[in-house]
């Protein structure tokens, strides 16, 4: 039975399996965090139904600066709808516009247990910049692993764990 199981791949799961609204906490690291330390983020994710689509609406409080008993506080909502695509396992964002002319393009997809949603950009200088969120359902609730590339350089990466709170 072993060995039966080792090469097969877990069937991807369906979206509704990330509905609901998980809290928790991680850090956030880029290059200079050997130097200037990590940042502390508190994070609340609620993926809700819509239509045919889903809704993910993101809080992340983040915490860094300031001083060792008083550091700066942070927050940052963003919420995205998303829609099937033409294409099956793709979600395409309602408000997705052109990142070249200043717009934002965003996408999801499901692969195995995890939900990951992509956010593009094209800046003034016209280098690129892509946000993505990677949220892996686990037993215990979910890993979020967060990267920001810049040009192809990460800039920023953020991870975190988070349990389910409600539906």
């Amino acid at each position: 039975m072993i060995l039966a199981s080792g090469g097969a791949q877990a069937a991807d799961l369906g979206i509704k399996a990330f509905f609901g609204n998980f809290q928790g906490g991680g850090v956030a690291e880029n290059d200079d965090s050997l130097y200037f330390g990590v940042t502390a983020r508190d994070f609340d994710v609620d993926i809700q139904p819509t239509g045919q689509g889903f809704s993910v609406k993101w809080t992340s409080v983040i915490r860094g600066g300031g001083t060792p008993g008083k550091p700066e506080t942070r927050r940052k909502t963003s919420t995205r709808t998303y829609k099937p695509s033409t294409r099956p396992g793709i979600w395409e964002a309602d408000k997705s516009q052109d990142p070249v002319n200043g717009g934002e393009l965003s996408w999801a997809r499901v692969i195995g247990n995890t939900l990951t949603v992509f956010l593009m950009s094209v800046r003034k200088d016209g280098a690129y910049e892509l946000q993505q969120y990677d949220r892996k359902i686990l037993p215990t609730g979910m890993e979020l692993v967060f990267t920001r590339v810049r040009d192809g350089d990460t800039v920023r990466t953020v991870k975190g764990r988070l349990v389910k709170v409600g539906r």
